[in-house]
């Protein structure tokens, strides 16, 4: 993976771990904290850059969501 790639990726699992955490109720903080959490270690040995584009998309996509329900 190249390092601005790299760079971007724990942007956003950065990104979306802090607006998890402005989740009022316990319950949704530490479901969206763990499913997260998950996601990425699930993906993390992927190497193809198209497939890596469109996890980042989905990633991005997924940070609209929390943003506008917190």
């Amino acid at each position: 993976m190249a390092a601005s790639s790299r760079a971007q990726v724990l942007r956003l699992y950065r990104a979306l771990l802090r607006e998890s955490q402005r989740f009022s109720g316990y319950n949704y903080r530490t479901y969206a904290v763990r499913r997260i959490r998950d996601a990425f270690r699930e993906n993390k040995n992927i190497e193809d850059s198209e497939k890596i584009e469109e996890l980042l998309n989905k990633a991005k996509a997924n940070l609209e969501v929390i943003r506008r329900q917190v």
